[in-house]
């Protein structure tokens, strides 16, 4: 039977505050993100400087980010569903900023010799930012078969993906007294990207 890899990417998050600095050094060193001259000098004064003050932010949550936790949620429940309906498939998680790397996963499945790797990313909208980062950082470290690879680059549209999104919206409107469900205000929020990019048709 064919083996399948399917590799979850996500943007990470520091799990503790000790991580809170090298993460951001992390962040800072994305070339898809910021074109600095000296980059990787500035990307860890940058880190330093700003790491008490995001900590204290992170503080106010537990001390960690919680997108680590809920990314290996997905992870698991994908792979039983996947398995329990008769695939064999290995479904594994890779941070753009931090553990597990993405650096680390591309080894692992270069070790596994699998027939076929989906790179999925949990971003429904593309962006060089986001999606485009986590393909690119993944060109730069895998060495294997690239007719092995797919690549999922956006799936907002999909009618499976807007389905989900209505369940939730559905299921948190049960939360109110029936007689104003009709009534509750929905608000849709996403994370801005800078004008440069917009420009370039991002």
């Amino acid at each position: 039977m064919n083996k399948t890899a399917v590799v979850l990417l996500n943007l990470g998050g520091p799990d503790s505050l000790e991580a809170v600095q090298p993460f951001l050094e992390n962040l800072f060193n994305d070339p898809d993100i910021f074109k600095l001259p000296f980059q990787k000098s500035l990307a860890r004064y940058i880190s330093k400087k700003r790491a008490p003050k995001v900590q204290k932010e992170y503080e106010l949550i537990g001390g960690k980010s919680p997108i680590n936790d809920w990314t290996e949620k997905q992870r698991l429940m994908l792979e039983n569903q996947l398995k329990n309906s008769g695939y064999a498939f290995d479904v594994l998680v890779a941070m753009r900023y931090w553990k597990p790397l993405t650096e680390e996963v591309v080894f692992k499945v270069e070790r596994e010799n699998y027939d076929k790797i989906i790179l999925l990313p949990l971003y429904p909208h593309f962006s060089v930012s986001t999606t485009g980062s986590s393909f690119n950082e993944w060109k730069r470290f895998y060495k294997g078969d690239q007719s092995k690879l797919i690549y999922i680059d956006s799936y907002q549209t999909h009618p499976l993906y807007i389905k989900a999104i209505n369940q939730r919206i559905d299921e948190s409107l049960l939360r109110f007294p029936e007689n104003l469900q009709n009534d509750v205000q929905l608000v849709f929020s996403a994370h801005g990207t800078p004008v440069s990019y917009v420009k370039k048709g991002d």
